[in-house]
């Protein structure tokens, strides 16, 4: 059967001209060539098959105008706290009678300093006020003052401002000797107010 439709296909008028003589040629060597063309392919394989891919690296930080106020805040914080820990490695507590040879003699002028400026109000005088306030005040290498506070009252406001008000017309301190080595220095003073025995300040 295959045979006949062979025969039939040759026997054909149209393949017997020159051009259906030349279609049939132009059909056979394209054939030929493809099957060479893949039999070239399995023997010395040219294009493999290869596999892309692709890899993402992103950087992600959020952009600051999207960032809560809070959150800001609170990185502000933090960075306060580590500055806070960082001054507190140098700083020293000492007393106004301190005996350490470091201080004693600083202290001794910041201590003439602030008796100089203190006084017995005349209202408390006036009154028979008596009491003793402790405070803490804080200097600093220039001799500034950051900070006083009163820790323990008289229990007379009158007597208490007294206190503080002396301790600001003493300002500024002289500034650190070689012999202070910290960058703050928290000093503790107790000033007594008594009629009997005047006025008596530490």
């Amino acid at each position: 059967m295959a045979l006949e439709t062979i025969t039939r296909f040759l026997n054909n008028p149209v393949l017997r001209s020159p051009a259906g003589i030349m279609k049939v040629c132009i059909g056979i060597s394209l054939l030929l060539h493809f099957g060479l063309l893949i039999g070239f392919q399995k023997v010395f394989p040219v294009w493999k098959g290869q596999e892309l891919r692709s890899y993402n690296v992103e950087i992600i930080r959020p952009p600051t105008e999207d960032l809560d106020k809070e959150d800001l805040k609170g990185s502000s914080d933090s960075l306060d706290q580590e500055k806070e820990i960082s001054s507190a490695e140098s700083q020293d507590t000492i007393s106004l009678d301190t005996k350490d040879e470091r201080y004693v003699q600083y202290a001794g002028v910041i201590k003439t300093r602030i008796a100089d400026n203190w006084d017995y109000p005349a209202e408390a005088r006036l009154s028979l006020l008596e009491g003793e306030v402790m405070v803490v005040f804080s200097l600093v290498r220039d001799g500034g003052m950051t900070q006083v506070k009163i820790e323990k009252s008289s229990g007379y406001d009158v007597l208490d401002k007294e206190v503080l008000r002396a301790i600001k017309a003493s300002l500024p301190f002289p500034s650190f000797p070689d012999s202070i080595k910290v960058n703050r220095l928290n000093i503790k003073a107790r000033f007594n107010y008594q009629l009997t025995s005047g006025k008596k300040g530490k």
